[in-house]
């Protein structure tokens, strides 16, 4: 069943992938400072973006929950509820992401890179609330078990994403050569079509009248939005910790050159082929688990998650080996600098230890999330990836002296201690004393 779900899933994530890597690899033809300036400007977006995305994950055990129950008119008014706290958590994020625009110069980058990084870095805002518009009916969909449809949409999108890119960065059939910047609009366009083609479904579609009744009735409830915030933050925080520890490296990068910044741009856009299989299963995963936890079947929900991890530890194992043994063909395809390549080849074997540590904690976050018991959640990412993972990295990196190696090595730390506590209070959540529902 888990394998099922995923597959459109999995589609969906493969499709970003080959996306990332056209975008970086039509980026990093185009030169390597336009690399090293989105490098720098995703790193710091996958903060905000995670966030917005992890706030409407949330959602996901609670759907989930009432469909195992048949209660469709309330899903339909938690999917309003879930769209409006959705909207303003967003909006709050998209208020930091400004307050950090206007201090760009003191996060200690290379400045001749600046020009490039600013109008990019409001393009790629822009794009926020489409895609938090998307999530959110995706995370209805995913609940519902159609995983099929956001992923289709999704392959869509990112086939216009590719063809902008194609366009827009090299300034082909007539268009203005806009280098990075070319890249964001294309972005832009693709994330609002996704909005569009998943809002025409709700709204249009046979199957989603019974939710679109509930949507369209539902009242201003303050203890739903409650609801739906004291899951959604958790995961938003969650989400935003772990990245932070990833977008920290890049800046820590920048700290060092231009290279240096371009080179583990390769690094992590070549890693997410692993987190996102990984990531497709998982959030798979946690969809029968939210089933479970509706029937309060504890039972079920440890022999979901096992069976996950299972399959994802099979993935991770082809991963590793693809890193190891092609790992120079695959970032060769990203840069034609012989200075940035060089380098981010030294880095294929820290790069390929840190799979295990992700496939594991990625299974269990998932896992946990699907029982609803998200506040753990929360302290566990503080912990590895702000407490332990950030100072790893500084201290790996410079005061050790191993620079991009170590920062890339300090990956496998905070991973690890986030899996070992993940599993640890999945495990306690699904004792069969614990009343999982009702908490």
């Amino acid at each position: 069943m888990i394998a099922r779900l995923a597959f459109p899933l999995f589609l969906g994530q493969l499709g970003n992938i080959a996306v990332g890597f056209a975008d970086n690899i039509m980026v990093g033809h185009y030169s390597t400072d336009a690399l090293a300036s989105a490098s720098f400007v995703n790193n710091v977006f996958n903060v905000a973006l995670l966030a917005a995305l992890g706030f409407t994950m949330g959602l996901t055990p609670l759907v989930g929950s009432l469909f195992a129950k048949g209660e469709s008119g309330a899903i339909g008014r938690l999917v309003r509820t879930g769209m409006w706290a959705s909207l303003m958590f967003t909006t709050l994020v998209m208020c930091a992401m400004v307050l950090l625009y206007f201090n760009l110069d003191r996060l200690g980058q290379p400045g001749h890179l600046m020009p490039i990084i600013r109008p990019y870095f409001l393009t790629v805002l822009a794009g926020m609330l489409p895609l938090t518009v998307f999530n959110v009916l995706s995370q209805w969909s995913f609940a519902l078990n159609r995983t099929g449809l956001p992923t289709w949409i999704i392959l869509g999108s990112n086939v216009l994403n590719v063809a902008g890119n194609y366009v827009l960065i090299f300034g082909h059939f007539g268009a203005p050569e806009l280098g990075l910047q070319g890249a964001g609009y294309s972005t832009l366009f693709s994330r609002l079509v996704c909005m569009v083609a998943m809002g025409a479904f709700f709204c249009r579609s046979r199957f989603a009248a019974p939710y679109r009744a509930g949507f369209r009735r539902a009242p201003r409830v303050v203890g739903q939005m409650r609801t739906v915030f004291a899951t959604g933050v958790p995961v938003a925080l969650q989400m935003a910790f772990e990245t932070a520890a990833f977008s920290g490296s890049a800046v820590m990068a920048g700290w060092i050159d231009h290279i240096s910044l371009a080179a583990i741009q390769i690094v992590i856009i070549s890693g997410m082929l692993g987190f996102c299989i990984y990531y497709s299963i998982g959030n798979a995963m946690a969809i029968p688990v939210s089933h479970a936890a509706g029937r309060g079947d504890h039972r079920a929900m440890r022999r979901i998650a096992w069976s996950g991890y299972h399959l994802i530890l099979s993935c991770m194992v082809v991963v590793c080996c693809l890193f190891l043994f092609a790992g120079r063909s695959i970032m060769g395809l990203f840069t034609e600098d012989p200075a940035v390549l060089s380098l981010a080849v030294t880095l294929v074997v820290p790069m390929a230890l840190y799979q295990f540590g992700d496939a594991t904690q990625i299974t269990f976050a998932n896992a946990l999330r699907g029982t609803s018991r998200v506040m753990p959640m929360l302290y566990i990412a503080f912990v590895s990836y702000i407490v332990i993972g950030l100072p790893s990295t500084y201290i790996l990196a410079f005061p050790l002296g191993l620079k991009l190696y170590g920062i890339v090595l300090s990956f496998s730390i905070s991973l690890f201690v986030a899996a070992g506590l993940y599993f640890y209070f999945f495990m306690r959540a699904t004792r069969p004393e614990k009343n999982i529902v009702s908490q």
